[in-house]
């Protein structure tokens, strides 16, 4: 058999070694069984090659034979098992505002608003009926009144100072030529703070110009507090404020730096802050409150 390989062959195996040519001549099945073989030196002279001229300690696998081309892709398996799931991922990005719900169903009734203006005055009623006659007066001496007169005013002068004093400093009252100011330390809604003013004869501090909101602020901040409610709202309408007894901001108003500001349209309430500043809160959390009472005309 090694006889019949061609020229060409020949000229193809002229590099190999003895242990290359052997490794070569089993990997073609040219030596089933290496005990029966001839000997090296006859398959060296059969191909025209000189045994002597290679070195002998070659190792087989170093003269492997170059692989074939690639062959054609096999059929598609079939579908594996399904995985395991995955970690959580980061939170996406904010959605978009969806559209606007339908309308819900009518809720319950609110709370009584506040009280409207003060209205026109009324005609003038009928003359009534002549009252009777008087019975006749007494002849005054009043010299001797005069001195008691006066010590009575001075005495008056003086109550009136020590009642001011005690309402100042004990009872914690301010007041101005026209009004009285007090503040409630009970903690309540805005509603609840018109109520309780209300039923108690007063209204929500309405402080309509400098000197009464500087009092005001004075009062707060030397009673220890931050905030309070003050009378001034836009529950009616949007963005339009008003004092409680519905007379607009025209002449005078405080507001912080940025106030008001309402994007979501729930601050319709105002707090006076103790720097005397305004700023516009929820209605319904609770705080203290100013309550104002009107001096009785003499």
């Amino acid at each position: 058999m090694p006889n019949q390989l061609s020229t060409p062959a020949r000229a193809n195996f002229t590099f190999l070694s003895k242990a290359g040519l052997e490794c070569v001549l089993q990997r073609l099945h040219f030596l089933p069984q290496r005990e029966d073989f001839i000997s090296h030196k006859a398959v060296y002279l059969g191909l025209g090659l000189d045994m002597d001229s290679h070195p002998t300690a070659e190792v087989c696998a170093t003269h492997t034979i170059s692989p074939g081309p690639k062959g054609d892709d096999g059929e598609k398996g079939d579908p594996g098992e399904e995985g395991k799931l995955g970690k959580v991922g980061r939170m996406g990005p904010k959605g978009v505002k969806g559209e606007l719900g339908d309308l819900g169903d009518q809720g319950n009734i609110g709370k009584t608003g506040p009280i409207g203006k003060k209205g026109d005055k009324g005609e003038k009623g009928l003359p009534g009926v002549p009252g009777g006659k008087g019975k006749a007066g007494t002849v005054c001496d009043c010299g001797r009144y005069r001195k008691v007169v006066g010590q009575l005013d001075i005495s008056v002068a003086r109550l009136k100072t020590s009642m001011k004093f005690v309402k100042n400093v004990i009872a914690g009252i301010r007041e101005t030529d026209e009004k009285f100011y007090y503040i409630v330390q009970e903690e309540k809604s805005y509603r609840e703070s018109l109520t309780h003013c209300r039923i108690r004869g007063g209204m929500l501090a309405m402080p309509k110009d400098e000197a009464v909101n500087t009092l005001i602020a004075d009062y707060v901040a030397k009673s220890g507090f931050f905030r309070v409610f003050i009378g001034v709202n836009d529950l009616e309408r949007e963005g339009q404020y008003v004092f409680t007894d519905n007379t607009p901001l025209q002449n005078y108003s405080n507001w912080k730096e940025g106030a008001p500001s309402d994007p979501y349209g729930h601050e319709d309430c105002v707090e006076m802050l103790s720097s005397g500043r305004w700023n516009d809160t929820e209605c319904h959390l609770t705080m203290y409150f100013v309550c104002e009472f009107a001096k009785k005309k003499k």
